[in-house]
């Protein structure tokens, strides 16, 4: 490799890809579609079912402010959410758990049926654009990518590492993921 070469991997290396999925609130009808095509997506085999109660999105509908509110399943937390905030959105009032993610002890939106383990949004992994984005004819959901600059300061532990790996292991098997990773280690 010479210096290009190299500045132009460690240019690559410094910038990370924010994946995001926006909502707009007003257009939403609460048809569940994004819960289908989900569901559908992490099916196994891959669309042999559609059971809404293990997708990654949710619709669930804010009676108090009469609005569906599509939410996506965050990260895990052990403990239950302790701040019951309130916010006023263009005069309605909308509790804390209106907009959270987060699958916790409070409540079982986000917990996979049969085991009950935690769910998270993986962003439909191998597809561009997620499929809840792709069936939302309303136009309620969109997908941005941007860049952001990878100065977090904070790097992965080992375990955090090896639980990742663990997960990675467990839904594409040893030698798929050893063999992305002898390309990954060609490619770098």
């Amino acid at each position: 490799m010479n210096i290009k070469e190299v500045a132009a991997v460690s240019t690559r290396l410094e910038k990370k890809i924010i994946k995001e999925i926006k909502v707009d609130l007003d257009k939403c009808i609460g048809c569940r579609a994004c819960e289908v095509a989900c569901s559908g997506f992490h099916a196994q085999p891959k669309y042999s079912s559609f059971n809404p109660s293990r997708s990654r999105i949710r619709v669930v509908m804010d009676m108090l402010n009469d609005v569906y509110v599509p939410l996506r399943a965050g990260e895990y937390s052990a403990a239950e959410c302790t701040g019951r905030h309130t916010f006023r959105i263009e005069g309605k009032q909308y509790s804390e758990c209106s907009f959270c993610p987060t699958s916790c002890p409070s409540r079982d939106l986000f917990k996979e049926p049969d085991s009950s383990l935690p769910l998270k949004c993986d962003m439909c992994e191998t597809e561009e654009v997620p499929l809840c984005v792709q069936v939302c004819r309303p136009g309620v959901l969109t997908y941005e990518e941007r860049e952001d600059d990878r100065d977090d300061g904070v790097e992965p532990t080992l375990s955090e590492i090896e639980i990742s790996l663990a997960s990675l292991v467990d839904k594409h098997g040893l030698r798929n993921v050893g063999e992305a990773l002898v390309r990954m280690s060609k490619k770098a």
